[in-house]
């Protein structure tokens, strides 16, 4: 959610755990050499740790080099090597050779990731880097580096018609099995929103919800229950905070009536296809700790789910940041969402509500609302190339002459957004283009576009460009 304001130590792996059976009876004079040679370069860069610590490290590289190898079709690691692909929740330890070795038990199958929540096209790796910390558990480390370029139309003072900027720079650090599990996310970014001000990442990292925007402990004493307390992702929405989760490189004007972050205490509940959540947390980052949000999703079948999700505020907060925006935290918020994901498609159709009540005491001389509607859907033609789209609408009431709270371009205002997104991927590497057009109706001078806030609309073009890994 954008404000008004926004408009205008080295981790060692446990290599005893993690690489098991480190004896070298498996490895070809050529994987041998590799790993000599690794040994040595770890050595003369002063890695620290016993040889045999900088041989199981050299074997880390090793493995990390074939599995990239493997994806990009390459030949650069033979199977004569001894180096085998390396997958989360599989030791590293049989050797590819030309005789296949006799079947051994099944291991463990690769980690699925539960967050952060992606919508697609893009997708994190799906087989991360990992950690043995013996007791301790298996920790995953996956991230995204990527950058963006925009121009636009009407640009508001402190904009320029051109951006050069990073819009991810984060690792993410997750636990995702045994009672006590977490989840970090840390790094720079910038929030990108059709339709209003772009902030850039040095500025909206510091002024949204910092280095580390999302950490939160879990305890899961069953599979079907568990608690989670930190700063968590929002319930409420289709579109995630950060461009990397969504179909599109921008979030749009249903968005950015919704809480992104906030800090507080979640209960997740799943009994056969429904799953349940409510948390008690400080709704738009506003550090008060009275808002309650839930949500029920229904999951149908293989391919469609219902969703409805509700928030709001059980206090008052007198007081509004760039993330924090005085209405809506004051108010209530209610989505109902249906997606439907068969084959190259995934459609989603939602409804947005939202309601501020008249709070004399927090300067809300009149209630206001919002009614929002909007349909996402992407395609996938191949394994590289896809494209997403979005519509909107959103009608807010009230008007300037009564005194109605501003929740989108003046009181009374409306809006209408169009959003086209192609993207290419290979492997890791992704870029996509997009093309954006908002148009706002009956809005009130000096709340739109332009260098004197009176243009009606603006269009946006982006390129975004990044790895996922």
């Amino acid at each position: 959610m954008l404000t008004e304001a926004a408009k205008g130590r080295d981790v060692v792996p446990n290599c005893a755990g993690s690489l098991s059976g480190e004896g070298e009876s498996g490895a070809s004079p050529r994987a041998d050499g590799h790993e000599r040679l690794l040994v040595a370069v770890l050595a003369g860069i002063g890695s620290s740790g016993t040889v045999r610590r900088r041989r199981a490290l050299a074997r880390i590289v090793l493995a990390a080099a074939a599995e990239s190898a493997v994806l990009a079709g390459g030949s650069a690691v033979h199977a004569d090597d001894g180096i085998s692909p390396l997958v989360v929740g599989q030791a590293n330890t049989v050797p590819a050779t030309a005789t296949p070795p006799a079947p051994a038990v099944a291991g463990p199958p690769a980690a699925t990731l539960s967050a952060p929540a992606m919508a697609g096209p893009l997708a994190l790796a799906p087989s991360p880097y990992s950690i043995d910390l013996g007791p301790a558990g298996k920790t995953y480390i996956s991230g995204v580096a990527s950058g963006l370029g925009l121009l636009q139309s009407h640009p508001v003072p402190g904009n320029a018609t051109g951006q050069l900027d990073l819009s991810n720079g984060q690792a993410i650090i997750q636990k995702i099995d045994g009672l006590v599990q977490y989840y970090v996310q840390v790094g720079a970014y910038s929030l990108p929103a059709l339709g209003s001000a772009y902030t850039p990442a040095n500025r909206a990292t510091g002024n949204f919800f910092g280095a580390v925007p999302e950490a939160f402990f879990k305890l899961a004493p069953t599979d079907s229950f568990s608690v989670e307390a930190g700063k968590l992702p929002t319930l409420i929405g289709v579109e995630n905070t950060f461009t990397f989760e969504n179909m599109n490189i921008e979030r749009g004007l249903l968005w950015n009536q919704e809480p992104a972050i906030s800090r507080g205490v979640q209960l997740n509940y799943v009994t056969g296809p429904l799953a349940f959540a409510v948390s008690l947390n400080d709704g738009y980052y506003s550090d008060r700790f009275n808002w309650l949000s839930g949500s029920l999703i229904w999951t149908i079948d293989s391919a469609d789910t219902v969703t409805f999700a509700a928030g709001g505020s059980l206090g008052r907060t007198a007081y509004a940041t760039l993330a924090t925006p005085l209405p809506q935290n004051n108010g209530a918020i209610y989505d109902l969402i249906y997606t439907r994901a068969s084959g190259p498609w995934t459609v989603t159709p939602y409804l947005q509500v939202s309601d501020v009540p008249r709070d004399p005491a927090v300067g809300l001389a009149r209630s206001a609302a919002t009614y929002g509607g909007a349909v996402l859907a992407s395609y996938r033609f191949n394994t590289n190339y896809s494209l997403a789209g979005r519509v909107e609408f959103l009608d807010s009431t009230g008007s300037l002459a009564n005194g109605t709270p501003d929740l989108l371009y003046g009181a009374g205002s409306k809006a209408f957004s169009v959003t086209l997104t192609p993207t290419y991927e290979y492997n890791r590497f992704f870029a996509r283009t997009e093309f954006s057009y908002v148009r706002a109706f009956n809005p009130v001078p000096g709340d739109t576009f332009g260098p004197a806030l009176n243009s009606a609309g603006q269009v946006r073009g982006l390129l975004e460009t990044g790895i996922l890994f």
